[in-house]
């Protein structure tokens, strides 16, 4: 009885052990990526995008883009969309597979599946539209203060 104690307390140690250096890895990873980004963050800024240089080509493109000239968000909410809805349409599929496990009901498995099935993607519809909206308010305003 008392090998087996001391052998699942070597266990525990060993596996606190392995545990705490990989934490200390861990840790000191991300004081090593957070440098990295401060000091190439500044790099960034001043030999590229605060440059006086005329770049041209994808270079010019290419600081367009991190200096914020060029905004991409409307494309990016499009394609965060059809994510969402073609996430939404999947996973309630998850409710018919429930049928039958742990004791789940098969008819409220089925109104499940058709509730998530109709909802989510109006759900996911309505909060793309609120969206929308904010990013053509935002890009009207911007018209107008450039047309002063």
């Amino acid at each position: 009885m008392g090998d087996y104690y001391t052998q699942l307390q070597d266990q525990l140690t060993s596996s606190m052990n392995s545990t705490n250096s990989a934490m200390q890895g861990i840790l000191i990873w991300t004081i090593v990526a957070s440098i990295l980004a401060i000091v190439g963050s500044i790099l960034i800024y001043f030999l590229f995008i605060k440059s006086k240089t005329d770049f041209k080509g994808s270079l010019k493109t290419l600081k367009d883009y991190l200096s914020g000239d060029m905004i991409h968000i409307e494309a990016l909410a499009k394609l965060f969309y059809y994510a969402a809805l073609i996430y939404v349409i999947l996973t309630s599929i998850n409710s018919l597979i429930m049928i039958g496990v742990a004791g789940s009901n098969a008819g409220s498995c089925i109104l499940d599946f058709f509730e998530k099935l109709l909802l989510g993607p109006i759900i996911v519809r309505f909060i793309f539209e609120i969206i929308m909206m904010f990013i053509r308010i935002w890009k009207n305003t911007d018209k107008m203060a450039d047309k002063k």
